[in-house]
């Protein structure tokens, strides 16, 4: 993590001055007096429901060494570590990160993307770790906070960076990538997340495209080759037609399952806990290389073509990118396998849901065999906008009895893929619930041994409630 003396951290956040300056060096950053550990240095944050210049005692009780603190904000009395006054302590966290990457002289990879950026991040950073000392986003710090936090919390001797962005609106993005300064990005896609805030794909695709903004000169993008919007928005760039500008010499690289892409994932095979491919470079190459995955999915494959893309622009070879992804551990609740109580298995993909991830985690039940009964568990779909109701119906158009035996539903929204789904079964196999812990009991009294249950919905939903129940065997 960070390694700075007071007047480097005054330097870099453009410090008005410094009260009870001393000559201590700080080991890290953090905004939560819960989190703090010794010898780091404190960023008091005002957010609607609380104020960390409110906590500096606790933050100094828990090792906090020096502090961030706003000029409006009183200077506190009996505190003894050094304040380095701001003018605003959020613009100074930014400004600390920028100046820390700039000593660190790390290269960095940006990944952002509607569905898979997560898991695309994941697979990157473990593809660069086998020749690299990778730092990477952790857990959802990929906002305009969490990203400056990842870059302060990397090791000194790091040599690469990866690091996620994620954004609600137009000109976040922008910010993270002038920010970060990427020598490589990745747009794993553009989907239906935050239409209600972007009001159409078009918008989401402009918005994802930002982070070219920031990129040092001679960079490569890497990207979704089978996205019209994207190729679309690309060009109008390129005319000069677009507030983005490109970086001088931008490199573009392509990938998906079409001959249309650079990089084409061929010969795609699944388990349960697998996914293994091949690596076309273009339709007149002769060139194939198998990689294998330890995570189920047809999208994983796609997804494991932007790390093979980044490890190969990175100067590793195949065999080095392959021993990478063979070694990948995802997030959490990124379709993470597990048992239930009684042996059934468990595809936890909880974390979030689009109109495009959901289909996608359809498909990928479709394609696994040997179990007696598979069922699909969903969620409500947020944050869709107007058309949400439909995009809900667009989910029960997609499931099949062929697809999956069970179907069962929660929230208001999922009403409209019961409705929708349930001419196609019988009547028992597709059911809607309105409260979680009905959805739980049914599932306990009859999910079996042999069985297979994907369960999935946005963040908001909370569906890994009903993993765990399935997990320990209480109905919670």
């Amino acid at each position: 993590m960070m390694q700075a003396t007071i007047r480097d951290i005054a330097g870099w956040c453009n410090s008005l001055k410094i009260e009870q300056e001393n000559t201590c060096l700080l080991t890290g950053v953090s905004i939560d007096t819960r989190r703090i550990s010794s010898g780091q240095l404190f960023v008091p944050l005002a957010g609607e429901r609380s104020d960390g210049h409110d906590h500096i005692e606790a933050a100094i009780a828990a090792g906090a060494v020096a502090s961030l603190w706003e000029r409006s904000k009183p200077l506190p009395s009996g505190v003894e570590i050094p304040l380095i006054i701001v003018e605003d302590a959020v613009a100074a966290l930014q400004a600390l990160a920028a100046g820390y990457l700039e000593r660190l002289q790390a290269k960095v990879v940006g990944i952002t993307g509607s569905n898979g950026k997560t898991t695309t991040k994941d697979l990157v950073a473990a593809v660069l770790a086998t020749k690299f000392v990778v730092h990477k986003t952790e857990g959802n710090y990929n906002n305009h906070l969490g990203l400056p936090l990842t870059i302060l919390n990397a090791p000194v001797d790091t040599d690469v960076l990866v690091l996620e962005m994620g954004m609600s609106e137009r000109g976040e993005i922008s910010f993270l990538s002038k920010l970060a300064k990427p020598d490589v990005t990745v747009i794993t896609n553009v989907g239906e997340s935050h239409l209600l805030q972007l009001g159409s794909r078009r918008n989401i695709a402009r918005a994802k495209l930002e982070i070219v903004e920031g990129m040092k000169a001679g960079g490569t993008l890497v990207y979704y080759g089978e996205e019209p919007l994207l190729r679309e928005e690309l060009a109008v760039i390129m005319q000069g037609k677009s507030e983005s500008i490109f970086p001088d010499g931008l490199q573009l690289l392509t990938y998906g399952e079409t001959e249309s892409c650079d990089l084409i994932a061929q010969e795609i095979k699944l388990t349960d806990a697998s996914t293994s491919f091949t690596v076309n470079e273009s339709a007149q190459s002769e060139q194939q290389t198998t990689y294998e995955l330890p995570i189920p999915g047809r999208h994983n494959a796609v997804n494991a073509l932007a790390a093979i893309a980044i490890g190969r622009i990175l100067g590793l070879s195949d065999v080095e990118i392959a021993t990478g992804l063979q070694a990948v551990k995802l997030t959490s609740m990124r379709i993470e396998r597990s048992r239930a109580n009684n042996g059934a298995v468990i595809l936890n993909d909880a974390y979030n849901a689009s109109p495009t991830s959901v289909k996608a985690a359809i498909e990928l039940v479709a394609e696994l065999k040997g179990y007696h009964r598979k069922w699909i568990v969903l969620g409500d779909m947020l944050e869709l906008g107007p058309d949400e109701e439909q995009f809900h119906r667009d989910i029960g158009a997609a499931l099949q009895p062929s697809k999956a035996d069970r179907v069962l539903l929660y929230g208001s929204l999922s009403i409209h893929t019961a409705n929708e789904a349930s001419g196609k079964y019988a009547p028992e196999c597709v059911q809607h619930f309105t409260e979680k812990q009905e959805l739980t009991t049914l599932l306990l009294q009859e999910l079996e041994p042999e069985d297979l249950v994907l369960v999935k919905a946005s963040r908001g939903m909370k569906m890994e409630e009903v993993v765990a129940a399935l997990q320990s065997g209480l109905k919670g």
